[in-house]
């Protein structure tokens, strides 16, 4: 695996689009260009991460996703966790509120059907879905971060729309925590007057905590 150092960059301007977009591209073909063992291998560490990260001991039902595109995969960790008595919720895209999520249960056995965007989701519950608020924890895949709490996504906003209450009522929000492999990290990214502050994220080989 890659030495994270060498993936370091710098933007000169949180107006600089292009960067962003090289940058995307470039950290999702390293994260699509990781062998079966590698991936394994990252998926047991951060297993292990999570499971000893404080703020997820009282945590009880997380938010959670499948992973694809290379992502570092958290499938382990669901396992391990279930038995301690965790529930997990997968994010589906709200058929009434366009651009937001909304998250329904994940278990052994549940029908899954891919999105839009060929992400493979839970059916809509109208009695068993969670809204964003009620949940402890929500883990979601990151394309890039920084040291500080700047982060890079797919470009769609859907967490930051979902969780735009945790700036009014910070009291209310889940632990919003980054997944990513190690080399995602970046040096520094802009942070953009709309994006939802992270609690941490945590990666392969540590944990990274921030004050939102």
């Amino acid at each position: 695996m890659s030495n994270p150092h060498h993936q370091a960059r710098t933007f000169d301007s949180g107006n600089d689009r292009a960067s962003r977009r090289q940058l995307r591209q470039s950290l999702r073909q390293k994260r699509r260009s990781l062998s079966f063992e590698e991936q394994r291998q990252a998926s047991e560490r951060l297993a292990l991460n999570l499971l000893r990260h404080p703020d997820l001991h009282r945590a009880r039902h997380i938010g959670i996703y499948l992973a694809n595109d290379g992502e570092i995969d958290p499938s382990l960790y669901i396992d391990l966790a279930r038995k301690k008595g965790i529930r997990f919720y997968l994010p589906i895209l709200h058929p009434i509120y366009p651009g937001k999520l909304v998250f329904s249960p994940y278990y052994d056995g549940v029908q899954l059907t891919a999105n839009r965007f060929g992400i493979p989701e839970p059916p809509f519950p109208r009695s068993r879905r969670k809204p964003a608020w009620a949940l402890d924890a929500v883990l979601f895949p990151l394309v890039g971060f920084d040291e500080t709490g700047g982060r890079l996504g797919m470009g769609g906003g859907f967490y930051d729309r979902t969780f735009a209450f945790s700036r009014i009522r910070p009291c209310m929000a889940p632990k919003l925590v980054g997944l990513a492999h190690d080399f995602q990290r970046v040096e520094q990214l802009p942070v953009e007057p709309w994006d939802v502050p992270l609690h941490g994220v945590v990666t392969d080989k540590r944990c990274y905590r921030f004050r939102p």
